[in-house]
């Protein structure tokens, strides 16, 4: 497995994102993801699973020092106390003394940054997350965070893969060696039928899927986080990283349209 390495941390490029899985479902996942390799598992307060988590981690027992945690606090959370309050209790049900990675998980209209950063700075130096970090930031609002506040952002989580153009948040979060940790990079199963993406696979003995997920973790600075409930999909995502693609395969991936936004509530920013 890779590594990507930021304020500090050692970050697996490859994680496994768990939205929408909860209860059971959610410790079973997680229990089977670590038990075949996986050291990176992403959650967040919103998904109400972060005590299945804590469960699968507490029965797994990989050592802490071996395993990423990221979590998220919601953006009606936002005021110092209330990010407290939200960070306390995720910590409580993970079952954890700190996280390696809190995220702003997304940006509110009404935030003062300022007093954002300032808390969540004094969460990492208390030692309760080793690093803080973002999702959802376009361009301006992580220039706020990084160039006004000099907030030291581990991280910009955010929409990303095959059939979505970021190449704006990508060339400003290469500049300041910020990592982009992809969601949604299977395009929420969108791949699977894509013509372009299977002749490829079928050249290298992978899944359309696959062949996805290895085009964005071949790129620098790029880790990825798929969700997958099934050992079959978790292997399958794991074996992605052994596939070798080359320039032609990229430049046609590269070519493929970038206009398929999977994620886009109605308190999200105005995109770049």
């Amino acid at each position: 497995m890779d590594y990507l390495k930021t304020q500090g941390i050692s970050m697996p490029r490859l994680g496994l994102g768990t939205f929408r899985m909860q209860g059971d479902v959610c410790r079973a996942a997680v229990e089977t993801a670590l038990s075949i390799g996986y050291r990176h598992i992403d959650t967040a307060e919103m998904y109400a699973n972060e005590e299945a988590i804590g469960a699968a981690l507490k029965a797994a027992a990989v050592p802490r020092g071996e395993l990423h945690v990221t979590t998220k606090v919601w953006h009606e959370n936002l005021a110092p106390d209330a990010i407290r309050r939200a960070f306390d209790a995720s910590l409580k049900k993970l079952g954890l003394d700190h996280v390696d990675l809190y995220l702003v998980h997304w940006p509110s209209r009404s935030a003062n940054w300022g007093a954002v950063f300032e808390t969540l700075m004094k969460l990492k130096d208390e030692g309760r997350t080793r690093a803080i970090g973002v999702a959802n930031f376009t361009t301006a609002l992580l220039k706020i965070a990084v160039e006004d506040i000099k907030a030291p952002i581990a991280c910009n989580q955010i929409e990303y893969h095959a059939m979505l153009d970021q190449s704006k948040v990508l060339a400003y979060l290469k500049a300041k060696s910020i990592p982009l940790v992809a969601y949604c990079p299977l395009a929420q199963g969108r791949f699977a039928t894509d013509p372009l993406l299977a002749e490829i696979g079928a050249r290298h003995n992978a899944s359309a899927a696959q062949v996805a997920l290895k085009w964005l973790l071949d790129q620098d600075g790029v880790a990825a986080i798929p969700k997958a409930s099934r050992r079959e999909s978790q292997q399958a995502n794991l074996d992605a990283l052994k596939i070798d693609l080359d320039d032609a395969d990229r430049n046609k991936i590269a070519a493929l349209p970038k206009d398929k936004r999977c994620v886009n509530p109605g308190f999200a920013p105005v995109w770049d």
